[in-house]
């Protein structure tokens, strides 16, 4: 069986592309449609209300496009947005937290750390998810300031006083004597040069490398692969087009400007 839908990807900016870097290597040939809700970025400081209606919007945007699968590359919605949404739509939905996890929770150490936004952290969705495979680790939740998202959507990640704010979060971890940190938000491996020079580069564990691996693999046993490829990835924001064709080359870069969607559906 072969299915040459697209697959959806999306964030509240650059960040998912982390995600979508990695399964466009797994998956070459499928068909993507990836979307940047710019017009509200930063989600971690929404209400679980807001980010209930605002991924509603999306997953109405991506079921207007047919896709065959929705890629949840955002932590913060798929904490707070996926139980809800998991029943509500006919196609594949993959949440990084709830997939990540079981491979996290599988690591041999006692203690655990993670960096994410607020909305992620007060939802406790990594403490939970990893608790349900591995009831003896230990994890710790920091949740960071919107600044963090806003360093790396800046590109301002080598003024000093954003490496105090990088610092001062990740130290709020390591005083606790944590073995490995989650960078729990995808936006944040963006600034993993400045983590290893704090605390070494061995320690931080990023997601959506776990998280890219296990949605190919389901694509392919599901047997939903595309055996066509129709169209290059296409991009697709709520907002300032040209910001984000500039930033996302911080982690993928995009051949042609993206398509500027109705803003009126997508703003906050």
């Amino acid at each position: 069986m072969t299915d040459n839908r697209p697959i959806g990807v999306y964030d509240s900016g650059i960040g998912g592309l982390t995600v979508f870097s990695k399964l466009y290597k797994l998956l070459p040939n499928e068909n993507y449609l990836y979307f940047g809700d710019t017009a509200n970025v930063p989600y971690g400081t929404k209400s679980r209300e807001e980010l209930l209606v605002i991924t509603h919007k999306i997953m109405n945007f991506f079921q207007k496009k047919n896709v065959k699968a929705v890629v949840m590359a955002c932590n913060t919605t798929s904490a707070i947005a996926y139980d809800t949404l998991k029943n509500y739509y006919d196609f594949k939905l993959y949440p990084l937290i709830q997939t990540a996890c079981k491979s996290i929770a599988e690591l041999n150490v006692s203690k655990i750390g993670s960096l994410s936004t607020e909305a992620t952290a007060n939802s406790h969705a990594y403490k939970n998810n990893i608790l349900i495979h591995n009831n003896k680790m230990q994890i710790i939740e920091h949740g960071c300031p919107k600044k963090w998202v806003e360093i790396v959507e800046n590109h301002t990640q080598n003024n000093p006083e954003n490496f105090d704010v990088i610092k001062d979060n990740l130290s709020v971890l390591l005083e606790q004597n944590v073995e490995r940190v989650i960078l729990g938000c995808t936006h944040y491996p963006y600034l993993r040069d400045i983590l290893i020079k704090i605390a070494g580069k061995d320690i931080f564990i990023d997601p959506s490398e776990t998280f890219a691996k296990a949605i190919s693999e389901d694509i392919v046993s599901s047997g939903i692969q595309a055996d066509k490829l129709l169209h290059k990835p296409e991009f697709h924001v709520s907002s300032d087009p040209d910001k984000f064709y500039n930033s996302s080359s911080l982690f993928y870069k995009i051949d042609e400007l993206p398509v500027l969607i109705d803003t009126d559906s997508f703003s906050g």
